[in-house]
């Protein structure tokens, strides 16, 4: 069965577009709760839109201005809640999740009275903060909609706490990446290579927190898309703006790609290689100024030249094993220390009384 909704086509006395919507039995409750909503929208008797999207949103939270009147709400069985409420010269459709996150979004006669109604429904919503071991960090992926990001608190510890995780011949180096202002700045690459379960995420996270204060890290989900669509990546290097006074610095964190900067990247990856030299020291990168942190269990010698030619890095770290000494002092013990050391995945096994992973397949990182 198939319901269609017409409305007249534009006159001058109504100067709104044509609107058709298409229902049938594969649609959702849900899906005709989103065509309701941006039908004020496409018509024009509502061109204006607002949207946000909410962590940490409380339980008791209405999400809605008092005068809202409730028009139609869905509910998907172990998923998220749809609402549309409507009031006068505005639509607003309110999705929550389980995780207590949600999407509010907003249509009105006027853009004064869209960010009115949104800053109504969204004031008190969220929880406070994260205590201080956690950062905001953003995460990008490509969807069917196109280029999306989401920002979300991770657990990040103070340089200060977690430099002993490190081996002394790469704390030097480390010392100085988390020292680094925007006056420092002599390269637009951070490369943080070694074999896995090092502790390079570990790194990175510590190094969002130390540069909270005047750069946003941005973790990609798909690095291996990223490149190969220039669409995608035209929109992850123009960035997110917020509303601040001072336009900040981003660190674009790309983990794992051996294949993009390998000696062989040229005929692996086509013309990603060019794009990701464009994005640190090309036209593109300079106009916002943006930043790129590579993690790779390569070693050096099997990278492409133009990637580590100098000049084109900020940093150029190898993140090794800690040193049998440094393990046994990390550790408290030598109880399953090898004479070559161990890397932290590896002390934390021992820690708690767990065996080694094994290495022979290096290709999970081992997330540390």
């Amino acid at each position: 069965m198939s319901v269609i909704k017409e409305v007249p086509f534009p006159s001058p006395e109504t100067p709104e577009l044509p609107m058709n919507i298409w229902i049938d039995d594969a649609d959702s409750a849900v899906d005709v709760i989103d065509a309701l909503a941006l039908s004020p929208f496409a018509t024009g008797v509502q061109p204006w839109s607002r949207l946000v999207s909410l962590e940490r949103v409380r339980t008791e939270a209405a999400l809605s201005p008092a005068q809202g009147r409730v028009v139609r709400t869905a509910q998907v069985q172990d998923g998220p809640e749809s609402r549309l409420i409507c009031g006068d010269g505005w639509t607003l459709r309110v999705v929550r999740h389980r995780n207590r996150t949600a999407t509010v979004s907003v249509t009105a006669v006027s853009d004064e009275l869209a960010r009115s109604v949104l800053k109504e429904s969204i004031d008190g919503a969220e929880e406070p903060e994260p205590d201080t071991d956690h950062v905001e960090m953003g995460f990008w992926w490509r969807s069917s909609h196109g280029a999306t990001r989401s920002e979300k608190p991770i657990t990040a510890q103070p340089w200060a706490e977690i430099e002993g995780n490190y081996s002394a011949e790469a704390r030097q180096s480390l010392d100085r990446l988390m020292g680094v202002t925007p006056a420092d700045v002599n390269g637009r690459l951070i490369l943080l290579h070694g074999p896995p379960g090092t502790g390079k995420t570990t790194l990175l996270r510590s190094l969002a927190k130390q540069w909270q204060d005047w750069c946003q890290v941005d973790c990609v989900l798909d690095p291996e898309r990223l490149f190969n669509d220039p669409g995608y990546l035209m929109e992850v290097a123009v960035g997110y703006d917020t509303e601040e006074d001072q336009q900040r610095w981003r660190l674009l964190v790309l983990e794992d790609c051996d294949e993009l900067i390998s000696a062989a990247a040229k005929a692996q990856t086509g013309q990603g290689l060019s794009r990701l030299l464009n994005l640190t020291d090309g036209l593109l990168g300079q106009g916002r100024d943006v930043l790129v942190a590579i993690t790779t269990n390569e070693d050096l010698t099997r990278l492409h030249p133009a990637v580590v030619r100098p000049g084109r890095c900020l940093a150029q770290i190898e993140v090794g094993p800690l040193a049998r000494e440094e393990a046994v002092r990390w550790l408290g013990a030598s109880t399953g220390v090898g004479p070559s050391g161990a890397t932290l995945a590896e002390l934390y096994a021992i820690r708690s009384g767990r065996a080694p992973a094994a290495t022979g397949d290096e290709s999970t990182g081992l997330y540390l």
